[in-house]
């Protein structure tokens, strides 16, 4: 039986929630990936290597190849790109211009950026390979050298093909890439509107100026994606992309993007903080996950790979992933099919019983409080510690009979809530955190009376 961890509770959670009564297929076009850039640590996955159509985060990819034009002299940001009839031809979202105007390659990035002008979005494609199929093709074999394996490209705009698909995992290398590569061009992607012909269009990326540190990327959508968006965001020093694809508005997609933007930070400020969430004289077991795991306020499910663990073009690999997690079955597959993706400390293999073994009842009846507890994790909000105390009741049955608790521990830069199973005997305490530690799961015993 596969592991439901927090993460994904709360993912489908917050869908319920925010998408009553939405249809199945839009849930199914729904994935999710947040990860560290400067380590290459998936903080946060949910079907990430399912194949999704990109929409307008294409036009990432067609900025990409715009930038390095720019950086090999090909041309210059005055330099004038001509709309031919055939990119005027596109639809909205576009700038408008009619066939045989010119703009420069600097309005040009902002119409990409801002606007998502699909319209220019072929006209870039046109000067710069002769033909948007050449491009696309172009486009598709370097986004492969940066480590987009699963990622093909048939235009340069997002508009509808049915062959032109991503995955969330390859989004967020793109978006890492774009900030990595073209720092001196990153600042587009920060801009909140612009100006042309006498018109002023505003960011489709509302996170940008509305959510502390959002600073890019890209929005996209088409009725057969759903509303994606990839974006980057830096406080104090640290950086992450997340990726949202397949929300049913652009509201909600909004909403969850910056609920695990928020969520991330609270991870990392948790860690910095040292905040172990446990007595520092209580006995720990599993002490390895203990600050990358309890700390967290999101569990991830990565793949086989960290998010630039394949070849980046510039002959470096991130550190290895460091978070323990298996996925839920994939939507897509037979419900009688389990899909498990594992990334160890050590990126070495793992192994697992098939079924669980049966836990005996450990809990001593009638045990007063002040004797030992069992602390699953600690979070930033009352109801996610609410739902991992839940969650790691089914994975333990025998913490049926302990009192379950949440407790807020007050910091400086906010709350975080304990989850743990308290009045329970020492021996069975660190019984029950070696039964959980078995199967993947963080757990501190604790003595309550020291």
């Amino acid at each position: 039986m596969i592991i439901r961890h927090l993460a994904a509770c709360l993912v489908v959670c917050v869908l319920a929630l925010l998408v009553p009564g939405a249809p199945a297929s839009a849930q199914e076009r729904y994935a999710a990936f947040v990860a560290d850039m400067e380590t290459g640590e998936v903080l946060h996955a949910r079907r990430p290597d399912a194949s999704r159509y990109p929409a307008s985060l294409t036009k990432m990819m067609t900025l990409y190849m715009l930038f390095e034009a720019l950086e090999r002299g090909e041309l210059t940001l005055a330099t004038p790109l001509t709309m031919s009839a055939e990119a005027a031809s596109r639809p909205p979202s576009k700038l408008g211009a009619p066939a045989g105007n010119t703009i420069n390659t600097e309005t040009a990035i902002r119409a990409l950026v801002i606007r998502s002008a699909n319209d220019v979005a072929v006209m870039v494609a046109e000067h710069l390979a002769g033909s948007e199929a050449a491009f696309a093709e172009a486009m598709t074999d370097r986004a492969v050298a940066l480590g987009l394996t699963a990622t093909v490209f048939r235009n340069a705009s997002g508009l509808p093909d049915a062959a032109q698909r991503t995955t969330a995992r390859d989004m967020a290398r793109l978006a890492h890439a774009l900030h990595r590569d073209f720092p001196q061009y990153f600042p587009y992607f920060n801009e909140r509107s612009f100006s042309y012909s006498g018109r002023t269009y505003t960011n489709h990326n509302s996170l940008v100026g509305r959510v502390r540190g959002v600073d890019g990327l890209k929005t996209g959508y088409i009725r057969a994606s759903g509303f994606n968006i990839a974006v980057t965001a830096e406080r104090e020093g640290r950086r992450l992309v997340t990726v949202v694809m397949g929300g049913a508005t652009g509201p909600v997609r909004d909403a969850h993007a910056t609920e695990l933007v928020e969520a991330a930070f609270s991870t990392l400020d948790a860690r910095r903080d040292g905040l172990i969430l446990a007595s520092l004289n209580a006995p720990r077991l599993n002490p390895i996950r203990e600050q990358e795991i309890l700390t967290a306020e999101l569990s991830g499910m990565p793949g086989p790979t960290a998010m630039g663990s394949a070849s980046t073009g510039a002959g470096e690999s991130p550190p290895p992933v460091r978070v323990v997690i298996e996925d839920l079955p994939d939507l897509d597959r037979p419900a009688d099919e389990t899909h498990s993706d594992r990334v160890r400390f050590d990126s070495t293999a793992a192994s697992r019983p098939a079924e669980q073994p049966a836990t005996p009842n450990l809990l001593a009846a009638g045990t007063p409080n002040g004797g030992w507890a069992v602390q699953v994790g600690a979070f930033g909000s009352r109801a996610v510690a609410q739902a991992r105390l839940e969650t790691v009741l089914g994975l333990a049955p025998a913490l049926s009979g302990a009192i379950p608790v949440t407790e807020e521990v007050v910091r400086d830069t906010g709350s975080l809530w304990r989850a743990r199973f308290e009045a329970i005997d020492p021996a069975t305490a660190r019984q029950i955190c070696s039964d959980l530690a078995r199967l993947g799961e963080a757990c501190f015993a604790v003595n309550q009376g020291a």
